[in-house]
């Protein structure tokens, strides 16, 4: 049965030797976005498994605690920070953007050469 995961040494190989550098970009861009995705999920489980644990019927009033949340708060700032450094770019400074920006440098400069 064939292995389905590359190791390090396979994938740097790989990238490496492609010539193709569409294709690398594309797969570090993958890279990245699974990182996240995992990152997510790890994110999502263990607050899960904070907030249940600190759960209790008598005591309604704690899920209320700042204590019970605040795991969840400063992690999700990261989070937050690793998905804008992922999906951040295309958010903000898409393709759209650079043609606009480019117009307006182009526009600027034409206007100052004669004046």
């Amino acid at each position: 049965m064939g292995r389905f995961r590359r190791n390090r040494f396979e994938e740097h190989e790989m990238l490496r030797n492609n010539p193709d550098q569409q294709y690398i970009q594309a797969y570090k861009k993958v890279k990245r976005i699974k990182g996240f995705y995992i990152h997510l999920s790890a994110y999502l489980i263990v607050n899960i498994l904070i907030i249940a644990s600190n759960f209790r019927w008598d005591d309604m009033d704690h899920l209320l605690r700042w204590q019970t949340f605040s795991t969840a708060f400063f992690w999700g700032i990261g989070l937050v920070a690793h998905g804008l450094s992922v999906f951040g770019e295309e958010l903000v400074f898409n393709r759209q953007w650079e043609d606009k920006k480019i117009k307006e440098l182009m526009e600027k400069e034409k206007s100052e050469k004669w004046e």
